[in-house]
């Protein structure tokens, strides 16, 4: 679901100087920029349920404390054309309101605007899952939408 909706609303990404990082109710897409040849073996990445680690030939790229939990087991990271490295983290708090302010604590915050687009964006898919017959992928919102945007859910059909 949250591929399908971000690919016709595209992405909200933190711009940081390895690459950038963004993410969906479900999940958080890491994109590091790599040197052009950079093989697997050189590559070493831990994705733990709170921590997070990676070294590119030898160098450390970021070390730290994820900004909340995922489920490491689902965890995965690929290198794509020899220089790009794209890590998925699955987050195990999937509501609207879960909205990452950084990667990791206290570093790659997204600044104010980002983080308004990134909730914003996060509100818009809770909306889409909640009425998968509307289409919410170019929609602008207003308003509540800190938190996950308002609860509808007290109130009558």
């Amino acid at each position: 679901m949250s591929a399908h909706f971000e690919e016709r609303s595209g992405v909200v990404p933190c711009i940081t100087s390895w690459g950038s990082w963004y993410q969906t109710m479900e999940e958080v897409f890491i994109e590091v920029n790599v040197p052009h040849g950079t093989s697997g073996k050189e590559v070493k990445c831990h994705l733990g349920s709170r921590d997070i680690e990676l070294h590119v030939k030898g160098e450390e790229v970021f070390k730290g404390k994820l900004f909340d939990t995922t489920m490491s087991d689902e965890a995965t990271w690929t290198l794509e054309d020899k220089c790009l490295i794209r890590i998925i983290l699955m987050k195990t708090n999937r509501e609207a309101g879960n909205c990452w302010a950084s990667l990791l604590e206290g570093e790659y915050c997204a600044n104010a605007w980002v983080q308004d687009q990134m909730q914003r964006k996060l509100t818009l898919e809770r909306f889409q899952r909640e009425n998968p017959g509307f289409d919410f992928s170019g929609a602008e919102i207003s308003g509540n939408f800190a938190g996950g945007g308002p609860d509808f859910s007290s109130l009558q059909k």
